[in-house]
């Protein structure tokens, strides 16, 4: 089978492997779509160490499933899936509280087990045996390939406590922002999206948020003429410690800032205790998602499915998804789905 293979840092090479053969408990499923994300480019630019090399990345993955092994009941070949990519061990501290992003012992596809940027992915027991194979019946495929980061974003909407009434500030309208965006305003709050660049606010402002153009405006003076306190919360969709600091700000006295964007290992932010103390401020991350926010997800894309196609902006072969990681590097367009006959 056909797989982009990543070898070292930039070095990702279209290659002939071996087409995996399930055991007992693995299915193994036929990529249709497969999501490019801005984890597997950090990965590939060396941000963020793949687990092991040789390996193929790709973790937002929906197919058809193709075999089963022998002791899988529950799935049937040709059935429609969208994959949940943790292998989370099902037993461990975090587990057992349903936080399986968090498990002891995780690890997934495009983390140490090879992804969905290949014809075929297998998909190991652990994930099979915790539901993580979902029937998305006839949901388009690169629909489907948007349930993974729709989840990411609803574990982080349950995380900072987003409800109706609330001023969200958004900073950075990429996929995920723009999810966020989406998102928030499903929950009933106002949304304030913040980026520089104005093909992406265009999107935001399409789907209902109030923008600035943080190349043009204020905005600490922007957001507080919009909200007078600030805002309630404030989701970083973006992965630069410095420009997180400059937005703590931007949160009311009380509210929650959540650091939701991965940053480069190694690389810190400096922080105001003072502020954090005497504002009361809530400072949180959300990492990934639970197997439950996946299952949510599901229905929540299928309901919304036209505000979250606006999001797609490219669809591309396996043979090119160099050039999708480049416009993800770049910030051209906004999610580029890798497609498969």
């Amino acid at each position: 089978m056909r797989a982009a293979v990543v070898h070292g840092q930039d070095d990702i090479r279209l290659e002939e492997v071996s087409r995996p053969i399930p055991e007992r408990e693995e299915v193994l499923v036929r990529v249709r779509g497969a999501g490019v994300c801005a984890t597997d480019v950090k990965i590939l630019g060396g941000a963020a160490a793949p687990r092991q090399l040789p390996t193929i990345l790709g973790h937002e993955v929906a197919g058809t499933i193709a075999e089963i092994g022998q002791d899988v009941t529950n799935l049937s070949v040709g059935q429609r899936v969208a994959v949940y990519p943790i292998a989370a061990c099902g037993s461990c501290f975090f587990c057992k509280q349903e936080k399986h992003n968090l498990c002891l012992e995780e690890r997934g596809l495009g983390q140490g087990l090879d992804g969905g940027f290949a014809e075929y992915v297998l998909i190991p027991g652990r994930i099979v045996r915790l539901g993580g194979i979902v029937d998305i019946g006839d949901m388009p495929y690169d629909l489907a390939a948007m349930i993974e980061p729709t989840s990411c974003c609803l574990a982080a909407a349950e995380q900072c406590g987003t409800k109706d009434g609330d001023n969200v500030v958004v900073i950075g309208c990429g996929p995920l922002g723009l999810l966020h965006t989406i998102i928030s305003i499903a929950n009933g709050a106002r949304v304030i999206a913040l980026d520089v660049n104005p093909d992406r606010l265009s999107i935001a402002a399409e789907l209902g948020a109030d923008v600035i153009n943080t190349a043009k405006k204020d905005p600490h003076s922007e957001v507080m003429s919009l909200t007078a306190v600030g805002a309630d919360v404030v989701i970083a969709a973006l992965g630069i410690p410095r420009l997180m600091e400059s937005y703590f700000s931007l949160v009311r006295s009380g509210g929650v800032f959540n650091i939701f964007g991965g940053t480069p290992r190694g690389e810190t932010i400096i922080l105001d205790p003072r502020w954090l103390h005497y504002g009361e401020i809530t400072l949180t991350g959300t990492f990934a998602s639970s197997l439950s926010h996946f299952n949510e997800a599901h229905l929540f894309v299928r309901n919304q499915a036209e505000r979250i196609s606006r999001i797609i902006s490219d669809q591309c072969r396996l043979d090119g998804i160099l050039d999708a990681v480049q416009r993800v590097k770049i910030g051209q367009g906004t999610k580029s789905i890798v497609v498969f006959e």
